[in-house]
């Protein structure tokens, strides 16, 4: 058995270009060990979690084509171990019951948030899921049995 590093792999969907670089950009300087993929839609956001599931996804609620919720509601029966943190501009209770309903852990305003409140939501998120401060985490890797010589 070998002991690899593993790293905490977080997806950002979200149409908007300049809210979606300001997350990456949050993440980049805060945990940089962090393997970071961005999605503009939900179709991207599909390819990119079967190419690699994430351990975090920051979704936004309102996507072109299929939105946030479905989207959530998708990956949460596939990969239930995925954490999703949902996005949005307006904090009304229906969105934040509906957010819950459809499987998100977490529920973020866009315009209220700090970068230290996302920043301490990751941290937590970590320990959560057994990844140290940095993002990292030892997995042991057992050897592959093959057929016998």
């Amino acid at each position: 058995m070998t002991k690899n590093m593993r790293f905490f792999r977080t997806l950002i969907v979200e149409d908007n270009p300049l809210f979606r670089q300001t997350i990456l950009e949050i993440l980049k300087n805060q945990f940089p060990s962090m393997i970071l993929e961005e999605a503009p839609d939900g179709k991207t956001a599909f390819q990119k979690i079967e190419d690699a599931v994430p351990d975090l996804v920051f979704m936004d609620i309102k996507l072109p084509g299929e939105n946030g919720l479905h989207l959530t509601e998708h990956i949460k029966k596939k990969h239930p171990q995925v954490v999703v943190a949902m996005l949005t501009s307006y904090d009304w209770p229906e969105y934040r019951e509906a957010a819950f309903k459809y499987g998100a852990d977490y529920f973020i305003m866009k315009g209220s948030s700090t970068n230290k409140e996302i920043v301490d939501l990751i941290k937590s998120i970590f320990a959560n899921l057994g990844f140290g401060p940095a993002g990292t985490k030892n997995s042991e890797v057992l050897p592959q049995e093959g057929p016998n010589p």
